[in-house]
């Protein structure tokens, strides 16, 4: 099983409970698959030293700002970030780890800047490009085996629905420029387009 990558200590299972409590499943299933690629792309580039409780937890937050939740009146990635630094602290971690985290979260729409910001942030904004098909895995079929057992589940819709909605209530959270920002001219531009947002 693919599962039997993900790390099993209890801080890892206590986030991967709290996520799955407030996340809709298709965010939550791309957020497990996002480590998994991150973990598969890390090894296969021989990273050393990655520390894999930080780069589990930026995953598998790095969408929490779009639930409820966490609905607050910053963009959803700093939200996410937010939450996940909240959420570490509960487990007395020191500045630095979660640092990394945050950005990682906060910086994972942003190319070019997140590839550059340390191994976290690296290998999370590359998971999350594999999962949305604009980078490769080495291993043939390991992608397959992952959606078997975290199903798409049409998260391509889902995830812009969510950060569309959020921004046209709080618009300071989709400013020109931003991933969010290219998502809700999107949908001005075509509201009732029924397919998937053309800025996804």
């Amino acid at each position: 099983m693919v599962s039997d990558a993900l790390p099993q200590s209890a801080l890892t299972q206590s986030a991967m409970r709290h996520v799955r409590a407030i996340e809709a499943e298709p965010i939550f299933n791309h957020s497990v698959r996002t480590f998994l690629y991150a973990r598969a792309s890390a090894a296969a580039a021989a990273e050393e030293e990655i520390d894999l409780e930080a780069l589990f937890v930026a995953c598998l937050f790095h969408d929490a700002g779009t639930a409820t939740r966490h609905d607050g009146s910053q963009r959803f990635e700093v939200e996410g970030a937010d939450a996940a630094v909240a959420f570490l602290r509960q487990y007395g971690w020191e500045r630095a780890r979660m640092d990394a985290v945050w950005e990682a979260i906060a910086l994972h729409t942003s190319p070019g800047i997140a590839e550059r910001r340390g191994p976290i942030a690296r290998y999370t904004r590359l998971g999350v490009r594999v999962d949305f098909g604009t980078a490769s895995l080495a291993e043939p079929g390991y992608a397959a085996a992952v959606e078997a057992e975290y199903p798409r589940l049409d998260v391509e819709r889902t995830l812009s629905t969510l950060v569309v909605n959020q921004a046209l209530h709080r618009p300071a959270k989709a400013p020109a420029g931003s991933w969010p920002g290219a998502l809700v001219a999107a949908h001005r531009a075509d509201p009732g387009n029924e397919g998937l947002n053309p800025a996804f």
